[in-house]
């Protein structure tokens, strides 16, 4: 099959716009696309699973092995006939220093030939010692092309053009004007998740027409399409022992930063999911656990906040020592309130402490914990690989909870503990994902039982 690696020079250089329209623009053509993204992101792959109406999964070396990249990359382009990956960064950027765990090691993992993105905005022959430079560092490497981005103008273009056909071998597929709508939406994609944009629809369409019009989109989609298993595919088989668990899950305009191949995992183990909305259901629905996973709910602080029935509901039933998990998003509405915009919006009050937004991000990036004694479902030193991403802090009144981590990599709630325990309740910054590093879906639903059975 075509599959494709979108990267770039650097970072912000317009792959999420690119790889948007592309899956969307691939679509028009009648053919189906597997989209993936590189990295623990959520925001990406929500856009990405709209404009290719399939579920897109992240591909991530830090809590992944080789393996399961492969598999999970196998597994889902079964029935496609192009696959999509956006990258994170730069093609040869990564946190290893050997380079091991970049944008170019995925694509030699998973035999995937580079679309490269070069933000051309101050350069016109420049462009062509860069891309020599980049075919000389890594020879295995194959490229399908190189797209042009922000050209100012047809001259800007021509000399461009000029200089990569006299100085390369690669083929230039596409070329896009500078445009204020493109980065418009470029910069509202990062700060607004797909479940919350109003127009979501319109906003792809129009990403698409800008793209079709600019990118050679049949040259993406010609050859023989083959659907072949990749070495090392297995097929997920799973015993449906949880067929006794029901579990809720907050799903609407606050909160839906859940990993598919999570959810996936937990409904191939039998166990029924109901979805409830924390803005317009009156109550949980009947459940044995409930998941409130991430999401920006500092943006509809304020629909939250009127809704008392549902946040009585919830109170009650972790007061009443069911199971509760939340991650991010979910452990701010279960704090007493979130303050933003100088204005104060009453949340759940399970847990009493009291939610601030910054300006910039008090943790970002990869997570590393250590479970202690207290976690509610995992043994005592276990090691989990996971991420955050939050711009809120919670001031906690002291001595009041225990802790379900310790931080060994991020920041979590106070630079040195996470997961704080409340009851039969954890609460975390840290967004977990079940992967050999990181077992957590089993270890829940075991809980989960084990509570029902009291």
């Amino acid at each position: 099959m075509n599959s494709y690696l979108i990267s770039s020079s650097k970072k912000s250089s317009g792959k999420t716009i690119l790889s948007i329209g592309i899956c969307s623009a691939i679509r028009s053509f009648k053919k189906v696309v597997a989209p993936f993204k590189k990295g623990p992101d959520y925001i990406d792959p929500l856009w990405l699973s709209k404009a290719s109406n399939k579920n897109c999964y992240n591909l991530d070396f830090y809590n992944m092995n080789n393996s399961e990249i492969k598999n999970l990359y196998s597994r889902n382009i079964l029935n496609a006939d192009v696959s999509i990956v956006e990258g994170n960064k730069g093609l040869f950027d990564g946190i290893s220093a050997d380079g091991s765990d970049s944008n170019a090691a995925l694509s030699k993992l998973l035999n995937l030939e580079v679309i490269l993105i070069l933000d051309c905005t101050g350069t016109t022959r420049g462009v062509a010692p860069l891309l020599s430079g980049y075919k000389a560092f890594d020879k295995t490497i194959k490229y399908k092309g190189v797209i042009l981005n922000n050209i100012a103008s047809q001259r800007h273009e021509e000399k461009i053009l000029t200089a990569i056909k006299e100085y390369t071998d690669l083929d230039v597929i596409g070329s896009i004007n500078k445009n204020n709508n493109l980065n418009i939406f470029e910069q509202h994609l990062g700060l607004e998740p797909a479940f919350q944009k109003q127009n979501l629809n319109k906003t792809i369409k129009n990403i698409t027409e800008i793209i079709k019009s600019s990118v050679n989109i049949k040259s993406l989609i010609t050859g023989k399409i083959k659907n072949k298993r990749n070495n090392g595919f297995v097929d997920l088989t799973f015993k449906k022992s949880y067929r006794d668990i029901t579990l809720g899950i907050a799903l609407d305009e606050a909160f839906g930063f859940y990993y598919p191949d999570d959810l996936e995992k937990i409904i191939g183990q039998g166990v029924k999911i109901k979805y409830f909305d924390t803005i317009k259901d009156k109550r949980l629905p009947k459940v044995d656990a409930i998941f409130i996973g991430g999401g920006f709910p500092e943006i509809v602080a304020a629909k939250l906040a009127k809704n008392l029935s549902m946040k009585k509901s919830i109170y009650n039933f972790i007061e009443s020592n069911k199971p509760a998990y939340a991650e991010c998003g979910g452990l701010m509405y279960l704090c007493e309130s979130i303050k933003t915009n100088l204005k104060l919006f009453k949340m759940v009050g399970t847990i009493k402490g009291k939610i601030n937004m910054n300006k910039k991000p008090v943790g970002r990036g990869y997570v590393k914990v250590n479970t202690s004694g207290n976690h509610p479902w995992h043994k005592e030193g276990n090691s989990l690989f996971a991420h955050e991403f939050h711009y809120s802090d919670i001031k906690l009144k002291e001595n009041l909870y225990k802790f379900g981590y310790n931080v060994q990599r991020g920041y979590g709630i106070n630079g040195e503990k996470d997961g704080l325990v409340y009851k039969n309740l954890l609460a975390t910054y840290a967004h977990m994902r079940d992967t050999k590093k990181c077992r957590w879906i089993d270890s829940f639903l075991k809980f989960i039982r084990k509570s029902k059975l009291l």
